[in-house]
């Protein structure tokens, strides 16, 4: 009955969002309007639909540029040949914008709800909302934040300075957390509809400071490589709050009830990347993605048993696990590749994850390795590392790293390398597109190959406003080319 229940809150997040524009809600006088749908009802659906694009477009985006993915070659023909080959154009991953979108704006619908009786779920909303939009931020730069979300009152919202929404966010979520610290006698408790921690307040607010530190740490990187006063001032002010702040150290999962009883109900990652009808039918993409030669020869070198759950044996009985170099052809590949692995393809109602303790916890050594909150960065790095190896249930018995870049040897930069370099395998598959973005800021891994068949030296910095914004908010959005995106990006990176 809980399974059904969670799932019915899918059915009543689209009727309060059904629209033909990511920033319209149009009403339908027979369904109910959002004053007439509660912050309980909306928050499980919320939380899924936005998760729904991280879990795949943004996670496959990832996976690619970092060279985790490749493609079988073997039976497949033009397989990520755009992702590949770098052609970047309006139509390129277009779903990330728009999903993040029109997924926050429900958070942004209890937001408004018109009773401080649901400040929790305003508090979670708050975070949620500037977790993914966070995210806008990072792979567009520029984008409507002020004036957003705001329906048929305002269908074409200015863009805003990223910088000023990367501060906004974060007092967002500094008055989520003074929310949950201060919530009144009437306030309705949060249960079951979180899907995330389950009405765990205490869980929320060190989600929250793992996103403030998140977004200080990118900031950081404008402070202290661009030489930004602004942003070195912002930081200043608000690091103080941070110095006692607990962070998150278990990963962040979602599940509102995953099943296989209907395609609808299976865990979004598996639906789309594993199996289908009742698990016995290998989708499209199972069939398709591959281990890239890359990731594979790496973590083999390395000794690290991870690779044993990050993809299988190779598809021609071989027994061993076999990539796919990127943009070789079938002429110039392995006779079998090997797929994605029983880490990340487990059944149908597998837990998805929202932010693993590894990515907290390497954050967590970042900041305490340059000092800017207490703590023991290589304790953090070590722990970061057996939560990488527990979540896809690998041995890490063996696994000693001693180089500088993959352990924590050598000098600080040295550290910082190895904190990126772990960062790229902890959300191989699971979360890549925080690697990406990590790339795009810090230039680690820094040898991490492009396809052979890449039309350009180096990666996006970002991506390209998507064709309706030209269509719906031409008088905003700004100008843009392919190149630019291989030549500037977030007002954070480098």
């Amino acid at each position: 009955m809980r399974t059904k229940y969670k799932f019915l809150l899918l059915v009543i997040l689209a009727i309060t969002v059904s629209c033909s524009d990511y920033l319209d809600v149009n009403e339908n006088p027979n369904s109910p309007s959002a004053d007439d749908v509660t912050p309980d009802l909306i928050l499980a659906g919320a939380m899924s639909n936005t998760y729904r694009t991280q879990a795949i477009t943004m996670n496959r985006l990832g996976n690619v540029m970092m060279n985790n993915w490749g493609a079988n070659v073997n039976s497949f023909t033009g397989g990520f040949s755009e992702e590949f080959t770098l052609a970047i154009d309006n139509n390129f991953y277009n779903t990330i914008f728009t999903g993040l979108y029109r997924g926050t704006y429900n958070f942004q619908a209890i937001i408004d709800y018109p009773s401080a009786d649901y400040d929790n779920h305003k508090a979670i909303s708050k975070i949620m909302k500037s977790f993914y939009l966070q995210y806008v931020v990072d792979l567009y730069s520029d984008v409507p934040y002020f004036e957003a979300h705001q329906g048929i009152k305002n269908l074409t919202p200015v863009y805003d300075n990223d910088r000023a929404i990367y501060e906004e966010l974060y007092n967002q979520v500094d008055e989520a957390i003074e929310l949950i610290n201060n919530a009144g006698l009437n306030t309705i408790p949060v249960g079951s509809e979180d899907v995330i921690f389950n009405g765990s307040m205490s869980s929320w607010i060190a989600f929250g400071n793992s996103l403030k530190l998140r977004l200080l740490l990118r900031q950081r990187t404008d402070a202290t490589m661009n030489g930004d006063a602004e942003s070195a001032a912002f930081i200043a002010s608000k690091l103080p709050e941070l110095q006692t702040a607990a962070f998150l150290n278990n990963d962040a999962t979602i599940n509102p009830g995953y099943s296989s009883e209907s395609t609808a109900q299976q865990n979004p990652f598996y639906g789309a990347n594993g199996y289908s009808n009742n698990e016995t039918t290998p989708t499209t993409n199972y069939n398709f993605i591959r281990a890239s030669k890359y990731a594979v020869d790496f973590l083999i070198n390395s000794a690290d048993d991870r690779v044993n759950f990050l993809y299988d044996e190779a598809d021609d009985g071989s027994g061993v696990i076999v990539g796919h170099e990127q943009g070789a052809d079938s002429d110039n590949s392995p006779a079998g590749l090997s797929p994605l692995g029983p880490g990340l393809i487990i059944d149908s109602a597998q837990d998805g994850y929202v932010m693993t303790a590894a990515e907290s916890l390497l954050m967590q050594a970042e900041a305490q390795l340059f000092g800017l909150i207490p703590g023991d960065a290589q304790a953090s790095f070590e722990a970061a590392i057996d939560a990488s190896f527990q979540l896809l249930g690998a041995d890490r018995s063996g696994y000693t790293p001693s180089l500088p870049g993959l352990g924590w040897v050598g000098t600080d930069n040295d550290k910082f390398e190895a904190i990126m370099r772990q960062k790229w395998i902890a959300t191989n598959g699971i979360n890549a597109i925080e690697s990406y973005i990590e790339f795009t800021r810090t230039g680690f891994p820094d040898d991490i190959p492009l396809a052979l068949t890449a039309q350009s030296s180096t990666r996006p910095m970002r991506l390209m406003y998507p064709s309706d914004e030209y269509i719906s908010n031409s008088a905003n959005v700004p100008s843009q080319v392919s190149a630019d995106v291989f030549a500037t990006g977030p007002f954070w990176a480098q």
